[in-house]
């Protein structure tokens, strides 16, 4: 079933004009700092600068998200990737750090797969391990941040991060939008909440259904 969150009308309108006009304003801003960055991977790394993955859009519908990529590719003696956190270049470790990787997201919000501000869009593998509570988080589109990422982002613990999706999903009007991307800047100016100890984001949700 789903809630009506109040994301429909003239108020889903503002904010999709403000997506707009935001994404647009910082790419255009931030565009010699982009190009720089995407010249670096490109020395570090070879040709695959970005980053693509599928993930749960608006009511779980799969699109392609794009950041720029942080990790190497490096695999075990059996083919298998290292972990995360063996796999984060120095590069990486300096993108993540002032949250430059996610700038490519905002094609995304261009191209209406986003907004800046929703639930963050995580696995498609987790769709089917939320309770029903749980995957209320994508009765609305997800954002590049959102009420999790300022209140604790990858430090606090999933159940945490989902009682907090689904308040905004409830809670949701243009002014708290503005407010989670205000307190952002903040966030990434601190660094705070970038990762849990031992992760390089967070650890893998194993999930409330069994």
């Amino acid at each position: 079933m789903q809630h009506h969150n109040g994301q429909c009308g003239l108020p889903l309108k503002v904010k999709r004009t403000v997506d707009l006009l935001v994404s647009i304003a910082v790419l255009t801003a931030f565009s010699p700092v982009l190009f720089t960055i995407g010249i670096l991977l490109f020395l570090v790394m070879g040709d695959h600068i970005f980053f693509r993955q599928q993930r749960p859009g608006k009511y779980g519908r799969p699109f392609t998200l794009y950041k720029f990529r942080t990790m190497a590719d490096q695999r075990d003696a059996q083919g298998q990737l290292l972990p995360d956190g063996e796999r984060l270049t120095q590069l990486g470790r300096m993108l993540r750090l002032f949250s430059v990787d996610e700038f490519p997201q905002l094609w995304n919000v261009l191209r209406g797969d986003l907004s800046l501000v929703g639930p963050r869009p995580l696995l498609m593998q987790y769709l089917d391990r939320y309770s029903n509570e749980q995957a209320r988080r994508h009765d609305v589109l997800p954002g590049i941040t959102g009420w999790a990422q300022i209140n604790g982002r990858n430090a606090i613990s999933w159940e945490q991060k989902f009682e907090l999706d689904v308040w905004y999903v409830d809670h949701w009007s243009i002014w708290l939008d503005l407010k989670i991307l205000v307190l952002t800047i903040n966030q990434v100016l601190r660094r705070h909440g970038i990762s849990q100890n031992g992760h390089a984001t967070a650890p893998e949700f194993q999930g409330e259904r069994k």
